[in-house]
């Protein structure tokens, strides 16, 4: 039976998704333990139809250029469930009987070169244990993860090399709406008995769209592709192509009631996604940009449209440097309009760490332009500390104060970089929580934070005073 799993994407720009939609993430269906192992081989199976025969469209044209290079994935995944131990256990790390189970998982992707690297989504591949890709053959190749980022739901496979053949690939810079669209990808997965890919054909409904719901998962969604080529359950990673046979675009989610198909896919443009994939191929991780304003939304009294604002400008940054102040409005990014923050995230992200952009501002009444280099968010650079089991912190500083968009007053305290999930269900902190004050004991540094935890971790009854979205809250008590 088919498991059809809906996962609610998120980006910080509201789309207005009415109740009841859910943006389904179509490769994240479980594969129970029964299903048919597919053939080590299967001979390929080749309709011959003449280059001057009607029947040769376009689409027959592209779905031969580009489908032996889109694979089929299985991923294995073992889910845990914690037996039962004291809260004492749970937060400071003794470890609990486990009980667990695997699951498959299904999804595509596709070759990008002759060196075995693949590319799919990251939620494709999040949590496995091993990973497995089948060819167009129905060859079996195993898979090594060489990184995945969750933001632009981005992740880079090998496989050994000279195995697939690389797709063709284009460029989303130059869409028009309404071209032809074709979605390459393995929907059914095991369900059939061969690996080879399916195609389903359409237009490109919209570019530039940028999608969200209220799971606000931190998912970075934006400037995607809209088609209404149909992306099913198991499509996810897979190729969208055009009518020249290149690929431009990875197929990544629908907006569904249903769970299927609904003639809303979306695909991350493959500019960016090559973009990520190198970055993930040269450092096993993205290099978050960052250029060190504090932007905010503003109202405008005169119009119907929102302009974005620097709050505040971080010291020894690149905006210092190029001479951006307080009270400037943002205007573009590389020729990319700023209509919001996300605009800027997304013009940064897609220039990458390294490069220099030019932005477009105004400043009483005046536009005026400026260069300046992105760098990496400091807080990525700071130093880490783990302090008990799982929690992991930095000490925050002028600049990641701003990076993190904290209130003007705090300018110290220990950033959450990462928590178990267990530890953050026992203990009320959360990832990106500010830590500012242990049993009233204030937090400077997350030295500051390990000493306090130490201290009080021999019976004491524990209360954290966090900054959580600019505001200062406690957590519940725990021991």
């Amino acid at each position: 039976m088919k498991t059809w799993v809906r996962v609610f994407l998120a980006v910080a720009f509201p789309l207005g998704i009415a109740a009841g939609v859910a943006v389904a993430v179509g490769s994240t269906a479980d594969v129970g333990a029964t299903t048919k192992e597919l053939p080590a081989a299967v001979p390929e199976v080749v309709q011959e139809i003449p280059a001057t025969s009607p029947r040769f469209t376009p689409i027959v044209a592209a779905a031969r250029s580009v489908a032996p290079s889109v694979v089929s994935i299985t991923v294995l995944r073992t889910v845990r469930r914690s037996g039962r131990r004291s809260l004492m256990e749970e937060f400071f790390g003794r470890v609990p009987r486990q009980l667990e189970r695997q699951v498959q998982g299904l999804g595509s992707g596709f070759a990008i070169d002759e060196d075995g690297f693949v590319v799919t989504n990251e939620h494709v591949v999040s949590g496995a244990d091993s990973i497995v890709v089948t060819d167009a053959q129905g060859r079996r190749l195993p898979a090594e993860l060489v990184g995945a980022d969750a933001l632009t739901d981005i992740a880079v496979l090998r496989v050994e090399a000279g195995r697939i053949p690389p797709a063709p690939l284009g460029t989303s810079s130059d869409l028009v709406v309404g071209e032809p669209a074709i979605a390459i990808g393995n929907p059914l997965g095991y369900f059939v008995a061969n690996g080879e890919a399916t195609v389903t054909a359409g237009v490109i409904s919209g570019v530039a769209r940028d999608i969200r719901d209220d799971d606000n998962d931190g998912s970075l969604f934006a400037d995607m592709i809209q088609t209404d080529a149909a992306i099913n359950p198991g499509n996810s990673g897979g190729a969208l192509v055009n009518a020249e046979g290149r690929v431009i675009g990875v197929n990544s989610s629908i907006l569904s009631r249903s769970g299927g198909s609904e003639g809303l896919g979306f695909a991350i443009p493959i500019d960016r996604a090559l973009r990520i994939a190198s970055e993930l191929r040269d450092f096993g991780r993205i290099r978050r940009p960052w250029i060190g304003i504090d932007p905010e939304i503003v109202a405008s009294d005169t119009s119907l449209f929102s302009s974005t604002r620097i709050r505040r400008v971080a010291p020894d940054s690149p905006a210092e440097a190029a001479g951006l102040q307080t009270g400037d409005v943002l205007v573009e990014v590389d020729g990319r309009r700023i209509d919001s923050p996300l605009d800027l995230d997304v013009g940064l992200l897609d220039a990458g760490v390294g490069s220099r952009v030019q932005l477009r501002y105004q400043r009483a009444g005046r536009e005026a332009a400026t260069a300046l280099t992105v760098v990496e968010l400091p807080s990525e650079q700071a130093a880490r500390i783990e302090v008990l089991t799982g929690l992991e912190l930095v000490t925050v500083t002028a600049q990641i104060a701003i990076e993190r968009g904290l209130p003007p007053e705090i300018e110290s305290g220990a950033l959450i970089v990462s928590i178990s999930p267990e530890n953050s269900r026992f203990s009320g902190l959360a990832q990106n929580d500010v830590l500012f004050a242990i049993n009233r004991q204030r937090v400077h540094t997350a030295e500051d934070a390990d000493d306090l935890f130490r201290s009080f971790a021999g019976g004491s009854r524990i209360w954290a005073t966090v900054v959580r979205n600019g505001r200062l809250m406690n957590t519940s008590s725990f021991y």
